[in-house]
């Protein structure tokens, strides 16, 4: 009988999504087909670049296939150096495929590709025969595409060009390591190629071998992958003269048999892709940590010179190192040497020590906090004894993890911290790392539909009612409005290509704070580009390849809020002569505990949110401890306790626990878990964990390794059960334990920010006006913070002067009258600008008029639109009015042009003749000018677009004094509120309008603004029919409502309205603490955040962000459609009529339960489940179910009734409320079929 070869291949020519927005394939898919398809081996070779080389590498050698790294590389015509576009310019440079054979081979492909971006690039990134000829060891090369050099040569030159070609690539990488493409993907020009090629090789004796560029991973994908082209270039698909691969759809992964039936006469060429295979033995060094090397003095180990400097450190911070000291230390020492660390953490020291000798506040945030060893060489300032910090949360030789310190330093001088590194380290052994941003779901669907020519509003409409965060696949899942507009067919193919899309690389970014050191020079393991907002090297492989080489990541991370204590504590200094340092700032001042409890702290550190802030006047801290408590709570998950924690330091609630041995270890926070080492202790004490036991279980919880959390629960209920625990109190346990492993902060972290929360608390409180000055420096460039801040030092009381050209410097300074507002924060002003105003005035004092100030200043870097943006901000005002400056101002450039023109050729000036010849020029243009100012309305308004806020006057001003005693969030704030959040905003009316549901009901749309930003109020019918009389244009109101962040612009979905008046203020109050005990209420049915909650949720307690459940369509952040989601009701919603950018479907809060009304029994309506279902289908029906009452919103209780075995059934309330009606009962059974639910609907 005759045996069947069957056929084998490799793809040695495969582009990734790493080819950015040309490739379509997903790494994971590409190995995934290879996998399927029995293959042995497969290549990576993406464009110009490495970016994917170590997933895949990993990803192939788990699947059991030989991974093969390389790159389609570009070659310069002449030398890298040229930058020549006639020779060198876009589509100019040859390609070249590049195959690393070993571990020499892939370091030589790192330093070319490293070369290529660093020296050559110039529109791609360029090698050169030079730097080939370099680096040619251990590499395998292949004549590439119809763009190699080789088949340029053929096509462009004849036959004997081409043979030379193939000779100089043979003489570069040696004979056996070049081998010539032979391609067929139906293009014309490759079928006269694919001759000249295999005459090429009879002439050189060169072997063939046979690929296919792919660059999707299956068939159908051509269409998504030449959208993904025209994404790149910036074109549609009806582009004339495109670049277009889907006219040639032969460029995916195919089968061996597809490529021995594409090239039948090619035996040899096919086989020689195994053949290049077994000649690839690449080894990576992945695991092994790659420490960098520290100096030490005098020959010690990196050991013993921490131990010396703990050793002197420790009597320096304690004065004497007591038993109990030694013991701590030497343990830490202990363990620090057995990780191998000692090295690390010198490092970390040392560029810390750099920052505070050079004046740079730093803070350690994690749990590093938590080690004895670190507070005492100055590495972190929070004493771990005096705070109860423990070292096992850092470092444990149970649980092994990479070192990992994170160090804030002043975000406006951490640059120079990294250059001290860079230089003493080596700038070839420093490099920043890179990210990858992905497409988003709303993204991919714009970018798809602008491909595709759909009109922008068009592809808007569909973006919109995407939920942020979620994926498309669960948006079409879990969007009723998605759902209906995918009839549509266009919409349908618009969100089937988006899918596909969607998530692939487009771009290379820079990691916000991590940094790379290396003892070799990074070219050795890791290739190099530059950062595209600096000449900064940065690695290309992200953090977690690096992290797989062993290359070890220091994070160096800006924080705003270090840069505002310390220009808080120079201006200090500067204006009251006080040097005050962080570390003696008392932590008992009952100053700053007035002003916490107060709940006034914008500007502060972790303190400033519309839920923080709430949350810190009900608990009126008194304590740093507090504080420090607040920053580890409001978290996903540990928030859900913050009310019951207030209620127990104030005594309104009995401390309990869940079991007496917990009294010991949570007495000191009411028997709530605030911290992860709660969760520690806890376990210690029910379970009889050592400490290191409790901090995997710990990290377990954390990372969600499932195998192993399910190993380490069965371990804890043991250790619980043998030490006489009922199960049920041991269940109890284990579900409270998950939000805070999960989500909460180490106790290091919570005292380090909550020290610095506290700090900047004080200077609030005691230096008002120098702090306030600092953060409005800080937040230059982002007017809607200024706003923020400018809004909090009217309430304060402190005047915010607006710029002045004789009184203002860069950042925001102090004087006599108030903060004077810096020129730096007006728009189209920049630094340089500025420096020439206040150099001009320091040499020459205060400018007299607008001849004199133009005359003066460098009117090179300050331009007419620069000049135009201050006289329109009022920065001039005293040189008169905006009008006539503006109507001069051409003239008066004109003339001080010509003046500083002739001063630089030496002429007598205008000005050296005392003015009077100037002031001549002047008041005969002045002659022209119109008289008067502009209308009050105008001038505002550019006060508005320059300086981003009105900051002359605003109709709220007044009234700013007493807003504290009931608003608790700004307009500008609610882009960082949570989605749902219930806020009490003070506001202006400047727009209202009326519409007609499709009910016949009024509800309406109206723009609110505040000192701080403007958004779009809805009020539906019922809240409306109670507050129609207050909602005319102008009219100053207290607003009660819920976030709503659906768009990119944040909502407020409008629960009750009143006068801004004593009255009004009373009122909004009530309503406001009913509200929120109303929702407290509903969430205390089931408790958010335990994990095995029944899937029906609550709707979150007020000022809590919306909590997802099981139930909960949701990706984590917020952005279900959840049973919290408060929808109109069917009767509220309205009519196909929306206002601008509002969806028909828009969803909105109900606003029924805000106004009183007569107690009545509460009607049920009754959904009966015919038969038990398993958990996931049980889970699909909730959720079916819900998108269905989620429009049909109203007062009735929804009560499940669920089958069991034996017995009646079982009856469920749930927190949701709805309509009861025919209406409701048939969408619901049409949803999900009459077969497997019955809706009852009471009598």
């Amino acid at each position: 009988m005759k045996r069947t070869l069957i056929p084998q291949f490799v793809h040695l020519h495969t582009h990734s999504e790493y080819s950015l927005l040309d490739g379509l394939s997903r790494v994971s898919d590409l190995v995934t087909r290879a996998k399927e398809l029995e293959m042995p081996a497969l290549a990576l070779t993406d464009h110009g670049a490495l970016y994917g080389a170590i997933d895949f590498y990993v990803a192939a050698s788990q699947a059991g296939i030989k991974p093969i790294i390389g790159v389609e590389t570009y070659i310069a015509r002449n030398s890298r150096h040229d930058r020549d576009p006639r020779v060198e310019g876009h589509g100019k440079p040859f390609h070249l495929v590049l195959l690393a054979k070993d571990f020499t081979g892939y370091q030589n492909l790192v330093k070319l590709v490293t070369a290529a971006h660093l020296e050559g690039y110039y529109y791609r990134p360029r090698m050169d025969k030079e730097l080939l000829r370099a680096h040619s060891k251990g590499l395998i090369a292949l004549s590439a595409c119809l763009q190699g050099e080789l088949a340029r040569a053929l096509l462009e030159e004849g036959i004997d060009a081409a043979v030379k070609v193939a000779h100089e690539h043979e003489e570069i990488f040696g004979t056996g390591n070049y081998f010539l493409e032979l391609m067929d993907h139906g293009i014309p020009e490759q079928e006269r190629q694919r001759e000249g090629i295999r005459e090429v090789a009879r002439r050189t004796k060169i072997p063939l071998v046979v690929t296919n560029d792919l660059h999707y991973v299956n068939a159908e994908d051509a269409e998504a992958q030449d959208v993904m082209v025209c994404i790149q270039q910036g074109k549609t698909i009806d582009t004339p003269d495109r670049l277009k691969m889907i006219d040639h759809p032969e460029i995916y992964l195919k089968s061996a048999e597809q490529m021995h039936t594409l090239f039948p006469e090619d035996r040899e060429a096919l086989e020689n892709t195994l053949r290049i295979a077994s000649m690839v033995d690449l080894k990576l060094p992945l695991g092994e940590v790659k420490m960098p090397h520290f100096e030490v003095p005098g020959g010690l180990t990196p050991e013993q010179q921490l131990a010396q400097m703990a050793e002197a450190g420790a009597k320096t911070r304690y004065g004497s190192i007591t038993p109990e000291l030694r013991a701590r230390i030497d343990k830490e020492l202990d363990v620090i040497a057995k990780a191998g660390y000692a090295g690390y953490i010198l490092i970390v020291q040392d560029f810390i020590r750099y920052a505070q000798e050079h004046d740079i506040l730093t803070a350690v945030r994690g749990s590093a906090g938590g080690s004895l060893v670190n507070y005492a060489i100055g590495l972190t300032d929070i004493d771990p004894l005096r705070y109860g910090l423990i070292f096992d949360r850092f470092l444990n030789l149970e649980r092994y993890t990479p070192p990992d310190i994170d160090v804030d330093f002043m975000d406006n001088r951490r640059d120079e911290v990294i250059a001290y590194v860079t230089q003493k380290y080596g700038a070839d052994r420093v490099a920043q790392i890179a990210t990858f941003n992905t497409m988003l779901a709303r993204a991919a669907v714009r970018d798809v539909a602008r491909v595709l020519g759909m009109p922008y509003g068009e592809a808007d409409r569909v973006a919109k009612v995407i939920p942020f965060g979620v994926d498309l696949v669960e948006a079409r899942r879990m969007v009723p409005e998605l759902r209906d507009m995918e009839q549509e067919p266009h919409v349908q193919r618009l969100l089937d290509l988006a899918e596909k899309v969607e998530g692939l690389v487009r771009s290379t970014g820079t990691h916000a704070a991590g940094v790379v050191i290396t003892r070799q020079p990074l070219t050795d393991l890791v290739p190099l580009e530059r950062s595209k907002k600096s000449e900064a090297l940065q690695s290309q492989f992200e953090d977690k390849s690096l992290d797989k080489l062993g290359v070890l990541k220091f994070d160096f991370l800006g924080l705003g809020n270090l840069t505002i204590l310390h220009e808080a504590l120079r201006l200090i200094k500067e204006t009251r002569g006080i040097a005050i340092r962080r570390e003696d700032i008392p932590l008992d001042d009952k100053k700053t505990f007035d002003l916490l409890g107060s709940g006034e702290t914008t500007g502060m550190f972790q303190l400033e949110s519309a839920g923080m802030r709430r949350y810190v006047r009900d608990l009126k801290p008194d304590r740093v401890e507090d504080v420090m408590a607040m920053v580890a709570l409001f978290r996903p998950g540990p928030m859900d306790y913050i009310p019951t924690f207030i209620r127990r330091k104030h005594g309104e609630e009995p401390v309990t626990y869940a079991h007496p041995s917990l009294e010991p270890v949570l007495k000191g926070t009411y028997g709530v878990m605030v911290y992860q080492e709660d969760v520690m202790a806890v376990t210690q004490a029910l379970a009889g964990f050592t400490m290191a036991q409790a901090d995997v279980l710990c990290y377990t919880i954390r990372k969600k390794i499932k195998e192993k959390l399910d190993a380490q629960k069965v371990k804890f209920v043991e250790g619980c059960l043998r030490n006489g625990l009922h199960a049920d109190v041991v269940e109890q346990v284990w579900k409270d334990f998950e939000p805070f492993a999960r989500y909460g902060f180490n106790r290091a972290h919570a005292a380090i920010y909550g020290i610095i929360a506290y700090h900047t608390a004080y200077l609030k409180a005691n230096y008002s006006v120098e702090y306030m000055t600092a953060v409005l420096s800080a937040e230059m460039g982002t007017p809607d913070r200024v706003a923020i801040a400018v809004a909090e030092c009217r309430r304060m009381g402190i005047n915010v002067l607006p710029p002045d050209v004789n009184e203002s410097d860069f950042g925001f300074a102090i004087t006599s009258k108030g903060i004077r507002f810096g020129l730096g924060a007006v728009k189209n002003v920049g630094q340089g600008a500025v420096e020439g105003i206040v150099e001009a005035r320091k040499n020459g004092g205060a400018f007299r008029s607008l001849d004199d100030f133009c005359g003066r200043i460098d009117l090179q870097r300050c331009n007419k639109r620069v000049l135009e943006s201050l006289i329109k901000c009022g920065a001039t005002d005293g040189f008169g009015t905006r009008q006539h400056q503006l109507a001069r101002l051409d003239a008066v450039m004109a003339t001080a042009q010509d003046e500083q023109e002739a001063r630089r050729q030496g002429q007598v000036a205008l000005f050296d003749l005392g003015g009077t010849a100037l002031g001549s020029i002047g008041s005969l243009v002045a002659a022209n000018v119109p008289a008067g100012e502009v209308p009050r309305k105008e001038l505002l308004s550019w006060e508005k677009e320059l300086l981003g806020i009105y900051l002359s006057e605003h109709p709220l001003q007044e009234l700013t004094a007493r807003m504290g005693d009931v608003v608790d969030a700004y307009l500008g704030e609610l882009k960082e509120t949570e989605e749902g959040a219930l806020v009490t905003i003070a506001c202006v009316v400047t727009s209202a309008r009326k519409h007609i549901t499709k009910e016949k009901k009024l509800m309406m749309f109206a723009q609110v603004e505040d000192l701080t930003g403007s958004v779009e109020a809805t009020i539906f019918p019922r809240t409306y029919e109670l507050t129609a009389p207050v909602w005319n244009t102008d009219e100053i109101l207290l607003v009660l409502g819920r976030v709503e962040k659906r768009d990119e612009a944040p909502k407020i979905l409008v629960e009750h309205a009143v006068r801004f008046d004593d009255q009004g203020m009373r009122d909004i109050k009530r309503v406001a603490s009913e509200t929120a005990e109303r929702l407290a209420r509903r969430s205390r049915f089931v408790r958010p955040g335990a994990m095995g909650a029944a899937p029906w949720g609550p709707a979150p307690a007020a000022g809590a962000p919306r909590r997802p459940t099981a139930l909960t369509s949701t990706n984590g952040h917020g952005n279900g459609a959840g049973v919290s989601s408060a929808r109109p009701s069917s009767e509220e919603q309205p009519s196909a009529v929306s206002p601008p950018g509002a969806s028909p479907a828009s969803p909105g809060a109900s606003s029924a339960d805000v106004a009183p009304s007569t107690p009545r029994k509460p009607t049920e309506l009754v959904i009966r489940f015919r038969e038990a279902l398993d958990y996931e289908r049980s889970i699909e029906i909730f959720k079916r179910i819900q998108h269905v009452l989620a429009d049909y919103a109203g007062q009735a209780t929804v009560v499940l009734e669920l089958p069991r075995a034996s017995g009646a059934p079982r009856r469920v309330a749930t927190s949701f409320r709805t309509t009861v009606s025919a209406d409701v009962a048939e969408a619901v059974e049409r949803e999900v079929g009459k077969d497997v639910v019955e809706v009852v609907i009471p009598e």
